[in-house]
């Protein structure tokens, strides 16, 4: 017999195979001898209370063999004599994934990426961290695996009713990802295993005879009677296909540039701004698991924060526990940080974007006052408005990528901190007053949820934790405009805007998602039954 049952177990509990052997048979009321295995089906963490639960739902196998996971096999296609194919731009997340679902569907990918693949974007990395050199196509936003690769490579996702969750985690899984984010209530995969799972995605691809090529930025279309059958490529290549799968991500400012300047609607879309905080590991682990040392069996804790301040939600993005702040400029001159954790999450600093949502009319009104005049109707205002917040960023920082930052308790009394604390920030910080950085109406908002935060969860408002400037890159500042059915460019037939970089998603599991739903309306223009 199999059967579904539910636990409430300690740490210590949870982490033994016998006993929660014995607690299935203790719930059945059957001898542990019964119980032939079992397979965890659901688990988190609760930690609102002094004791910490964790709570599991598994499949227990009683008085019959135990049975493995299932896993489904996905049926990737050989691909090199089919007499269609899409051309995917950008090979993040909703790329890959697009590609993916062609395979199975028999028609033939073309991925063209901007950047290097992981390995020789990692060099690139590393001279922006330890030299302060940016390369404007290979850095933390651009480069095989898109911006989760080197992000964290979190899947947490309340996107359900975009498309199948489970289906794109056990593609992870088959991919090399653990097992255990088919489970998690907040599965992650880290940035140090990231990588070799992109890579093997990659190799899937190209056996099935798909094509991936590095360092072909677009920038042109093909265009034949009113619709859409190519791009060109900087190099002066050219790229034909039934169909083009724009999946450029939330930093492509060009690719804004260029639908603008080929006459094709995009629509200025608010976005959230902010900087990022960091904090002792161990300080967030004595609040929220309201002990003085964690217990070893406990993951390292990550917080969710929201508050209302004059009307705009200020709230945590991108937490990062046991993690690192990184810089995720993609050109010289503009300052953006951004947040990853490795697969343990062992580092001892935790780190979160604390954000403001950004609308239309103050970024137009801050920008008239800085004498950079924008019309209310322009699609690129936000970006603009982007754009400038990050260029004063780089400016009080002192250059070499260094960012301006304050201690918490000196940011929310504009006081220019004597001392910052150590941070996890390769580049270097520089103490500054981040009211000249960012505009009154984001930093005064900022100021007033700190100390609500710190009423919430104690020891967060804390002159050990640093304000870190910029977090800009919450999500795209552009959305481009696609059929509510056919998923295409209501002007523009055979373009298919997808994900994160036309305002589509929100996250790597989103973003699959989404790629896997353009990549289907690709097939069906491509006269393929689906």
């Amino acid at each position: 017999m199999q059967k579904d049952i539910s636990l409430k177990l300690r740490p210590a509990e949870a982490a033994s195979d016998a006993t929660i052997t014995s607690m299935i048979a203790a719930a059945e009321g059957v001898s542990s001898k019964a119980i032939n295995g079992f397979l965890i089906r659901k688990h988190s963490l609760d930690a609102r209370s002094r004791q910490p639960w964790i709570n599991l739902t598994v499949t227990a196998f009683i008085n019959e063999p135990a049975q493995p996971r299932e896993q489904p096999q996905f049926p990737f296609k050989d691909v090199r004599k089919a007499n269609k194919q899409v051309i995917i731009v950008g090979a993040g997340p909703a790329g890959l994934f697009a590609a993916l679902r062609l395979l199975e569907l028999g028609i033939r990918p073309v991925i063209l990426e901007r950047g290097k693949d992981v390995r020789a974007r990692r060099r690139d990395l590393a001279a922006l961290n330890k030299e302060g050199i940016v390369n404007p196509e290979s850095n933390y936003c651009f480069g095989e695996g898109g911006a989760g690769t080197y992000s964290d490579g979190k899947l947490y996702t309340r996107s359900g009713k975009r498309g199948d969750i489970q289906r794109i985690l056990q593609l992870f899984v088959q991919f090399g990802a653990e097992e255990k984010i088919l489970y998690q209530a907040h599965p992650h995969i880290g940035t140090n295993k990231l990588p070799h799972i992109i890579t093997d995605m990659r190799k899937q691809i190209l056996e099935c005879g798909g094509e991936f090529l590095f360092e072909q930025k677009v920038t042109d279309f093909i265009r034949d009677k009113g619709e859409l059958k190519g791009v060109v490529t900087a190099s002066g290549d050219r790229f034909n296909g039934e169909a083009v799968i724009l999946a450029t991500g939330h930093s492509a400012r060009d690719i804004f540039i260029l639908l603008q300047e080929k006459g094709l609607e995009i629509q200025a879309k608010p976005f959230a701004l902010g900087v990022r905080v960091e904090h002792p590991q161990s300080l967030i682990d004595q609040a929220l698991y309201h002990c003085a040392l964690r217990d070893p069996l406990l993951p390292p804790a990550a917080y969710s924060l929201v508050q209302q301040v004059e009307d705009k939600g200020v709230f945590s993005f991108c937490m990062c526990p046991g993690g690192i702040i990184a810089p995720a400029a993609t050109s010289p001159g503009e300052l953006v940080v951004n947040g990853w954790s490795p697969s343990k999450r062992n580092n001892p600093y935790a780190n979160s974007g604390i954000v403001v949502q950004t609308e239309i009319a103050e970024a137009l009104q801050w920008l008239k006052k800085q004498g950079l005049p924008h019309k209310a109707e322009d699609p690129l205002l936000l970006m603009r408005f982007q754009q400038e917040i990050e260029k004063r960023a780089f400016q009080a920082g002192g250059g070499l990528f260094k960012s301006p930052a304050q201690r918490m308790t000196d940011f929310t009394r504009n006081k220019i901190s004597e001392t910052l604390p150590d941070c996890s920030y390769l580049p270097g910080l520089t103490s500054a007053p981040l009211n000249t950085v960012l505009p009154p109406f984001i930093h005064r908002r900022l100021q007033q949820a700190f100390v609500a935060f710190g009423q919430k969860m104690k020891g967060y408002f804390s002159e050990e934790a640093v304000v870190v400037a910029t977090e800009s890159r919450t999500s795209s500042p552009v959305r481009i405009p696609r059929d509510a059915d056919t998923l295409q460019h209501p002007q523009l037939p055979g373009l298919y805007p997808c994900a994160e970089g036309a305002g589509y998603a929100g996250g790597i599991v989103s973003a699959a998602m989404d790629g896997e739903r353009v990549a289907i309306q690709a097939a069906i223009r491509c006269g393929v039954g689906v």
